[in-house]
């Protein structure tokens, strides 16, 4: 690798939606010399109404699956990429591109390599504005034959590569099964090439440019204007993601956790804005605020077991959580006393799992009541200062007390940067206001 600092910078769709935003991204490359390797998305919607060109691709290959003419669903999305070539005056032909890419739907080349084809193109055409090299994704990222991700053959692969290339854009989302075929990843795919990049790159920082400025402490639709998180670990991260914020999902950090590499959430449409730093650990912390953020969602029941002197029953919490494992739900929490069990699930399970789960449990560690409870709603304080700052649990329970509003379940990890409550769904939003009323100052 060249000596200096390395920046991945990875573009969503919504920054890369039309040539006016292409041309921001230009701008916000060309500023830093050390932004050398760029990963962008497909295009994105230009306008509320519109549509996003992956749909536009699954749209046009299922039309092409089932037999059925897409001449005219195939030339919508030509007209995206040549408006976009054409506005910027580009000297750039896709022509190639497309009749390859209509003659493999013809042959039916499979959804992921449709839904793929709008990141391949929209990194030809970002590749050509930079005067970048264009690294086919495919080429560098590997999955092997179940479909999984092959972390360190890509690596190794893609460490190589980009020690060839100076300066290189590598579309998002997708790479190859062993035989050759496209694969694209689940969720979040182009933050997860981006991470993967990254990695390979040794980079020194991986911008993800997106249409926010970083993290919220809570969500913007139930707080109103809720301050902006300036520093997150990635542990904490996690804990603020599983509860349901929009942040990055855990798939899309792992290769740059794993490296010590930091994350900066920034805003296309405001590049002047600093964002959120996503970090390997970190002692500082804002001490007026203590906390991080807030995050909660509704949709839980509660399997409520009682029986005497449980406690002493060697086994009884695995003999529930075997017949909860063998319907094939999972557990969120497991709050419990000396003779009462409770076990947090998601309500979305059918009935006939429900009648399974209170029937297996029945037989195998018979309990005197048993019952499952629904309506509730999990919420997550987190911050990395609640270890060191005193009496952060009373600040969270009083202010939900003083909202006159019951606490159904409390559960603290070791790790102590979190707190989840269990409130009743109705008192949901209340909540939230309470708890981010209290540690911001208003």
């Amino acid at each position: 690798m060249n000596a200096g600092p390395v920046k991945i910078v990875k573009f969503g769709g919504s920054s890369l939606a039309d040539a006016e935003h292409f041309r921001q991204v230009q701008s916000i490359i060309t500023a830093d010399p050390s932004r050398r390797y760029a990963v962008p998305s497909a295009p994105g919607k230009r306008y509320d109404g519109d549509i996003k060109v992956t749909d536009m691709l699954y749209h046009c290959y299922n039309l092409a699956s089932e037999g059925e003419d897409f001449s005219d669903a195939f030339a919508k999305i030509e007209r995206r990429y040549q408006d976009i070539i054409r506005d910027l005056g580009l000297d750039l032909d896709l022509s190639n591109e497309f009749e390859t890419i209509k003659n493999a739907f013809h042959y039916h080349a499979g959804s992921d390599y449709a839904a793929s084809r709008g990141e391949y193109l929209n990194g030809k055409i970002l590749a050509k504005l930079l005067g970048y090299d264009f690294l086919d994704a495919a080429k560098v990222i590997k999955f092997y034959d179940d479909g999984t991700f092959d972390a360190e053959k890509t690596n190794i692969i893609l460490s190589d590569r980009l020690t060839r290339h100076e300066r290189a854009v590598i579309p998002g989302f997708y790479g190859s099964m062993p035989n050759g075929t496209i694969k694209t990843f689940a969720r979040g795919g182009s933050d997860i090439t981006g991470s993967i990049v990254a990695r390979a790159a040794g980079a020194t920082l991986y911008e993800n440019w997106t249409d926010v400025s970083g993290f919220l402490m809570a969500d913007p639709r139930i707080v109103k204007d809720p301050c902006a998180i300036e520093v997150i670990t990635y542990q904490e991260l996690r804990e603020l993601s599983y509860m349901g914020a929009g942040v990055l999902h855990e798939d899309s950090i792992f290769p740059v956790r794993f490296a010590g590499i930091p994350i900066n959430i920034r805003n296309t449409n405001k590049p002047e804005d600093p964002g959120t730093m996503i970090v390997p650990s970190a002692t500082e912390y804002d001490r007026e605020k203590v906390i991080t953020g807030i995050a909660g969602k509704k949709g839980f029941s509660v399997l409520q077991i009682e029986k005497d002197q449980m406690n002493a029953e060697i086994g009884f919490g695995r003999r529930v959580l075997e017949i909860i494992e063998k319907e094939g739900a999972t557990f969120e929490h497991l709050p419990s006393g000396i003779d009462t069990m409770g076990v947090i699930l998601s309500s979305d399970m059918s009935e006939h799992t429900r009648k399974n789960i209170l029937n297996g449990i029945c037989e195998v560690c018979e309990p005197e009541t048993i019952s499952f409870e629904d309506g509730i709603a999990l919420i997550a304080v987190v911050g990395r200062g609640m270890v060191r700052a005193k009496g952060t649990a009373a600040r969270v329970f009083r202010a939900i007390a003083d909202a006159d509003i019951n606490i159904r379940m409390i559960d603290q990890g070791s790790s102590e940067i979190s707190i989840i409550i269990g409130v009743n769904e109705t008192d949901f939003e209340k909540a939230l206001h309470a708890i981010y009323a209290e540690f911001v100052p208003q």
